[in-house]
Parts: C-alpha cells; sequence; structure tokens
C-alpha cells in the first residue's frame, strides 16, 4: 500500500516559515519547507488539516498560529461535524485546525492526532483512478465529491475534493494560478497527478 511519508512546502523565507510552524502548530519536523519564487497567485489548490482530540486544543493551536502571525479565513466554530477553524500561513498554506468532539475532556494540550492533506481537483472520480494506479488504497469515496486513502502507518492521510468545494470549505476563492507550492514525498513517486501535483520518492524525514 503506498502512502505518504514526507511534506514540502515551497516557500520564499524557509528560516522564517520554519519558526512559523515551529511556534504555531509544533511542527518541527512533520514538514519540510525548500526555497521557492515560484509564480503563484490564489488558491493554491490545496489544504493542510491538523484533527485533535477536543475543543480546547483546536482553540490553543489556532490562537498559537495567529500569535505567530497567521491570517484568520474562517473563525472557530462549532458545527454538525464538529468544532474548527481555518487560518492562512505567512507562506501562504492554508491550514485547518478540528476535532469531532464538541466538548472537552480535559485541559487543551498540543498533541495532535493526524495530519490531513486535501488536493483540490478538477475531476474526482478520474483522480480516483489515477491513485488507486500509483497503489493507494481507498479507504472512503463519496462519488464524484470526495475520495480518502488509507493512511496505513503513515502520518498523513490523503483525500480530493472538487476544488470548489474545497476552496468554499477553506474560506477562498476558488481562482489560481501557476504553483501549487507543495511537493508530496511517498513509495508512490515520483510522478505528477492529473492535477499538477508532484510526488517524490520519500528520503528520510528530519531529526529534531
Amino acid at each position: 500500500m503506498a502512502s505518504i511519508e514526507t511534506i514540502t512546502l515551497e516557500v520564499a523565507d524557509p528560516t522564517a516559515a520554519d519558526r512559523f510552524y515551529t511556534n504555531a502548530f509544533g511542527l518541527d519536523t512533520q514538514i519540510r519547507l525548500r526555497a521557492s519564487e515560484a509564480p503563484t497567485t490564489g488558491f493554491r489548490g490545496f489544504t493542510l488539516s491538523l484533527t485533535v482530540s477536543q475543543p480546547a486544543t483546536v482553540n490553543s493551536l489556532i490562537d498559537t498560529a495567529l500569535e505567530a502571525g497567521a491570517t484568520p479565513l474562517k473563525p472557530v466554530t462549532k458545527s454538525l461535524w464538529g468544532y474548527g477553524g481555518v487560518v492562512q500561513a505567512p507562506d501562504g498554506t492554508i491550514w485547518k485546525v478540528a476535532t469531532s468532539a464538541k466538548k472537552d475532556t480535559g485541559p487543551a494540550t498540543r498533541e495532535i492526532d493526524q495530519m490531513v492533506l486535501l488536493l483540490g481537483v478538477a475531476d474526482v472520480a478520474a483522480g480516483k483512478r489515477f491513485y488507486v494506479g500509483q497503489g493507494l488504497t481507498v479507504a472512503k469515496s463519496f462519488g464524484r465529491m470526495y475520495v480518502e486513502f488509507d493512511a496505513g502507518s503513515s502520518p498523513v492521510k490523503l483525500g480530493l475534493y472538487r476544488r470548489r468545494a474545497l476552496a468554499k470549505d477553506a474560506g477562498v476563492t476558488p481562482d489560481g494560478t501557476g504553483s501549487h507550492r507543495i511537493t508530496i514525498g511517498g513509495d508512490a513517486g515520483p510522478f505528477t497527478d492529473p492535477d499538477g501535483f508532484a510526488w517524490q520518492a520519500a528520503t528520510p524525514a528530519r531529526t529534531p
């Protein structure tokens, strides 16, 4: 079963981005950073989500992200599915922090249960066929709306969502051009998917 081992974000200032991710979310090893000035405008076609155990932890992570320089896109709020909010990092990456729990069961922590990479695609069914062909296993599928792949022991779960719907969920317009500014590292790569997302062969993750 193919899996994602690393996420590399292409940013204008890796030092500043590293400081942000360490202070905001405690992501000092999970995210890699690479200097890039590749042209990009508007929505980059993907979001990263951090799923946590309870609302207090959502609040803690969102608050530290805003203090570290993130821009709010969707305020933290309750919904039918749980509790969460969306921010945009200074480098332009969109992050959602959420929990399916609606009540706290203890003090806030900084613990992240899972990272989820959602790719906004033009055709979910076509994307699903492509990724199955690359060795990924479907865990959940909702027709042409959404597909989620089995993460196995991977630290990152992958899902495909219609681009316009993903942008709406993130609180931004779907328009955007240029580089996605992300490279996915996994044992399925290297390849580029139908929507232009680049994969590379995974290399060992950074150590603290």
